[in-house]
């Protein structure tokens, strides 16, 4: 099961207490103080790992603590120090304080070791407090308390191109097609219910990460259908792509125009990525009716591309020399067909492109 955001509440260990303790040997009727320290309390660490990919795991564990030190002993022995808590969470979460909502940790990289939490300071054996006028004394000091927190982990997914659609567009048929990712594809509406990761092979040892997320509809920034919940999956991405189904009962210009009001609703630094615009379907129409589709979505938004090939327009450098590019209009625009592969290779070529550009 998939799990984006789950609440737990941590403790690291509290310091074991120094002892109270006199050396008992032969001969020697009142020996001195050699009570020894009490152990240091568990630390709390949080590690990256990418072989976990969803926060499932801390279902139905709400407490994670970790142990907490031994009492000192005689003879002027340590106690044993508590034993540290890792954590392991996959890459792109953040540990959020439920209290005051701070992000305290955004965990990126993989195998990233950090302290969360110190453990408690073991308290001090007698045998610290023996002076001219106390020869034998009585008191140790007590452990430090260890530190409780209450955290909400939260699991961004790390990709460099966030498809961004309507239910059913083909988005899920995409990412399978063009990596080894399995996601569950039906010809029904919000057949993806989880976000899911493909990894996209585009030769000579070079890959970028494409990231699927549930369909979006209008009012999603505002919590409707299941965007809102899932649309912080494409924050971190570099490149937003825009999967238009051609052959939808819904106009093109709508639907592209539902979805950058929806991505900017929720987060206006999102809505200034670099973007392309995909028209998916291609096959369900008419040579001719694709064209002339394509031509009046660029005429419906002024956005001036130069034609590269049938069905490709893209976006020139405002310098010949300098490759600049106007982030407000689309890097480029494609029809391509799943079904057929119609473009695909061109589609990874551009995406791949786009990512370099935008590191």
């Amino acid at each position: 099961m998939f799990v984006d955001s789950v609440e737990i509440f941590v403790s690291s260990g509290k310091g074991g207490e120094g002892a109270v303790s006199f050396r008992r040997e032969k001969f020697v009727i009142n020996g001195g103080p050699d009570g020894g320290d009490g152990g240091k309390g568990g630390s709390v660490y949080f590690k990256v790992d990418r072989n976990t990919d969803t926060l499932s795991h801390f279902r139905g564990h709400k407490h994670f603590k970790a142990q907490n030190g031994q009492p000192g002993l005689g003879r002027n022995k340590y106690g044993k120090k508590g034993e540290d808590l890792e954590i392991i969470v996959p890459p792109g979460t953040q540990v959020i304080d439920l209290e005051n909502g701070e992000i305290l940790l955004d965990l990126l990289q993989d195998g990233e070791r950090v302290l969360f939490l110190e453990g408690g300071k073991g308290g001090l054996g007698n045998a610290h407090f023996k002076s001219a006028t106390n020869q034998r004394p009585t008191y140790a000091q007590k452990g430090l308390p260890g530190i409780d927190k209450k955290i909400r982990l939260e699991l961004k997914l790390i990709a460099d191109v966030g498809l961004v659609g309507f239910p059913n567009v083909g988005k899920s048929t995409l990412v399978s097609v063009l990596s080894h990712a399995k996601p569950q594809i039906a010809n029904y509406e919000f057949t993806t219910l989880i976000p899911s990761l493909g990894i996209v092979d585009v030769g000579e040892f070079r890959s970028f990460v494409i990231a699927d997320i549930p369909g979006i509809i209008g009012g999603a920034s505002e919590g409707k259908g299941l965007g809102l919940e899932f649309l912080k999956h494409i924050e971190r991405t570099r490149f937003l792509l825009f999967v238009i189904d051609i052959s939808n009962y819904r106009e093109i210009a709508e639907q592209f125009k539902t979805l950058r009001e929806e991505v900017e609703k929720f987060s206006q630094e999102l809505s200034k990525r670099p973007f392309g615009v995909i028209f998916t379907k291609l096959d369900v129409l008419e040579e001719g009716e694709i064209s002339q589709k394509l031509e009046d979505f660029l005429q419906e938004f002024d956005f001036k591309l130069k034609k590269e090939e049938e069905e490709l327009y893209i976006q020139t450098s405002k310098e010949e020399y300098i490759l600049e590019f106007d982030k407000n209009i689309p890097q480029f625009v494609l029809g391509i067909s799943s079904v057929m592969g119609k473009n695909l290779e061109i589609l990874k070529k551009y995406l791949y492109e786009s990512v370099k550009r935008n590191a």
